[in-house]
Order: structure tokens, then sequence, then C-alpha cells
């Protein structure tokens, strides 16, 4: 399932974490890459300095996990602390699909959705569509800032290259409850119709029926 989900972070908190990035020093994208993913990635991450990497983590990951949409869609069991990417002109991301199992030791996790925060205007650069390859064909990406698109880990995605200006990203990934992407997106949609009918007709029977088959559902998919 590929989810835009618009309104992640607030233009305050958002402007605050632009003024946080701008404070911050940047290394080589390759530095943090798999082996494969090396031979593609040209790109900047930020440096995690403790306290300006904790702040900026406060409000760009505070808003998303407590986003009712990104918790319906990703079902998520653990999150990973988000990388800070800069692309400048001439900077892009090639063809690659994101490692299944991230982390060290005992803080390994499978990565089963990957998560993409916008944290510039578009208007602000030129090119770098974050490029998505479905069964529907290519999905090009090039949402608002503060925005967020959430997509299987799995798939094989690319940025464009930035041919002006500077694009500003924050991306993480989950391990879901729910590992099978199939059954995760009909579970979202399921828990669409649920909260639909809840607000909508709390005491009518099929409200219970959905109420009940989607927890049921999750007992029976759920991966803990």
């Amino acid at each position: 399932m590929l989810l835009t989900i618009s309104g992640v972070i607030p233009p305050p908190q958002l402007e605050r974490a632009r003024q946080l990035l701008q404070r911050g020093q940047f290394k080589d994208g390759k530095l943090s890459a798999g082996l494969e993913a090396q031979r593609v990635k040209h790109n900047q991450e930020l440096i995690q300095e403790a306290d300006l990497y904790a702040a900026l983590n406060n409000i760009v990951m505070g808003c998303l996990v407590q986003h009712p949409l990104y918790q319906r869609a990703v079902l998520p069991r653990r999150i990973a602390a988000p990388y800070y990417a800069r692309y400048s002109a001439g900077m892009q991301y090639g063809n690659h699909i994101d490692d299944p199992i991230m982390g060290t030791g005992v803080d390994q996790y499978r990565s089963d959705v990957s998560t993409t925060v916008f944290l510039c205007d578009p208007a602000d650069y030129a090119g770098g569509e974050l490029v998505i390859c479905s069964t529907f064909g290519e999905q090009q990406i090039k949402l608002a800032a503060g925005d967020a698109v959430v997509y299987p880990s799995s798939s094989l995605h690319h940025i464009n290259t930035v041919t002006r200006g500077e694009r500003l990203v924050a991306v993480t990934w989950a391990q879901s409850l729910i590992r099978d992407p199939g059954q995760r997106e009909l579970l979202y949609q399921l828990s669409q119709a649920r909260e639909k009918l809840l607000q909508e007709r709390p005491d009518a029977e099929e409200t219970g029926w959905v109420s009940n088959s989607y927890a049921n559902l999750v007992r029976m998919w759920s991966d803990v």
C-alpha cells in the first residue's frame, strides 16, 4: 500500500525543524548505506549530534507516530530513528530496495514499511521526486512540506536528480505487527470503515460486526 498523509507536521513545528536542520552538519550519505545502495546513493545525511538530533526527533517523529492514519496504516511494532537527508543540485539516489534487516545487535528489526516526511516546500527545488515502482506502474511523489508518504520497504524506488535548490526529508522505517503487506492494506481499509461506523452508527449491529472482525483479524495475523 502506498499512502500519502497530509499535514503530519503543523507549520510552527515544521518551521522549528527547518531551523534546527540549518544549524546541523551533514556527511556523505554513502556512509549509512548497505553494500548495494552505496553504488547508487548520492546525498548527504545529518550528523547525529545528540541535542540537535533529539530536538528534531521530538518534532518530526513525535508528530508522525501520533498521527492516526500512520498508526492504522503501519500498525508499528518497532519504529526506527530517522535519517535526515539533504539533496543539493546534482544529487540523486538510484533504484534500490531498503535493507530487509536494519539496526545492529539486539536493536535489529525487520524493515516492513518505509516513510518519507517532506521537510521543504516543492517550490524550493526542481526534480527530486520519490519514484516508487508498483503493480500500477511508477508513482512519482513530491509532497508539500509537512506531508508524508508510507510505502512497503520491499518496493523498488529511487530519487530523481535534483536540478535546482535543495530537497530535505526525514526517512524512517518500521517493523509492523502485520508482516504481510496485503494483510496490512486490508486491515487499513477495514479500520477506516470501522472508524466511520463508530462515529456515525456506534450502536448499529453492523458496526459491531466490523469492529469485531477487525480485532480478530489483527489477532489472527499479528506477529508479536
